[in-house]
């Protein structure tokens, strides 16, 4: 019975430990339930209660796994099995290159004509009046 009670007191304070460095190291959204001040005390003055409630109700959720696309023996042959379409042979992709491309050369156009029409003012203005 002597030897239990050291090793209680160490998976006693390793769960404290644990639950308050989890507790403070996230951002105060992240916390379910209660405000982060609240769960703080509740680890330190309810422990191991506490940080047990914390680890069960406070933690943020796990997020869910990302199911992948296609795996190994999902019933689609190699050759069917689904691939990401690259950029340049994506058409859509590329329809959108050409609307962009039309849309900055259109405005490249009224920023030459823009700067044509200031540079005309200022030589206008600087010719001296004829006598």
């Amino acid at each position: 019975m002597g030897r239990l009670y050291p090793l209680l007191f160490l998976i006693h304070l390793a769960l404290l430990l644990f639950a308050l460095i989890d507790c403070l190291s996230r951002d105060e959204y992240e916390l379910r339930a209660l405000p982060k001040v609240v769960w703080v005390l509740l680890i330190l003055l309810f422990s191991p209660i506490g940080a047990i409630a914390y680890l069960i109700a406070g933690r943020p959720e796990r997020a869910a796994r990302a199911v992948p696309t296609w795996a190994s023996g999902s019933g689609f042959p190699e050759r069917e099995r689904p691939r990401p379409v690259a950029p340049d042979d994506d058409p859509e992709f590329l329809r959108g290159l050409a609307a962009q491309r039309r849309e900055d050369e259109d405005l490249l156009r009224r920023w030459e004509d823009d700067l044509r029409r200031r540079e005309e003012r200022l030589r206008d203005r600087e010719t001296p009046p004829e006598q």
